[in-house]
């Protein structure tokens, strides 16, 4: 964790919150983010323009960052695209395996206190360190 500044990270923190409920308010829905995603391609006729402004949005906010703050970018991995591929694949497929991802259960369903979400977070938190334990020490890749 090179640079952590906990000023932006409450920042960062605050600005999801909000946006989460502003997206519960106005449109009844749960900010899961690969569900979002799905929908927009799967969804019922009527129910994917707000799904295509979310995305749209998203890809919004980081360019507009990127055109802000370029030095923010720089990669810190050692990963070949090619690896970081893979890695992308492999979370979109425990996304659907998961019934959604960190935003959904981790932001949106422990704020609702589901019980199901508390034990997906768990779940995604100590595949993660194993699979970062693994990767980095037992493997060598990654910086």
């Amino acid at each position: 964790m090179e640079n952590f500044t906990p000023l932006t990270a409450i920042l960062g923190g605050l600005l999801i919150g909000l946006s989460a409920t502003i997206l519960m308010l106005f449109n009844g829905r749960i900010a899961g983010i690969s569900g979002i995603f799905y929908g927009a391609f799967e969804g019922k006729e009527h129910d994917t323009a707000w799904r295509w402004w979310f995305v749209a949005g998203l890809l919004a906010a980081s360019a507009i960052f990127f055109w802000l703050a370029p030095a923010e970018y720089t990669p810190s991995s050692e990963m070949s695209l090619t690896n970081v591929a893979i890695a992308g694949l492999l979370v979109g497929f425990g996304t659907r395996l998961g019934s959604g991802c960190t935003s959904g259960h981790g932001v949106c369903g422990i704020a609702r206190f589901s019980m199901r979400s508390i034990i997906a977070t768990i779940t995604f938190i100590v595949a993660g360190v194993a699979t970062t334990y693994v990767v980095r020490h037992l493997i060598g890749m990654g910086s």
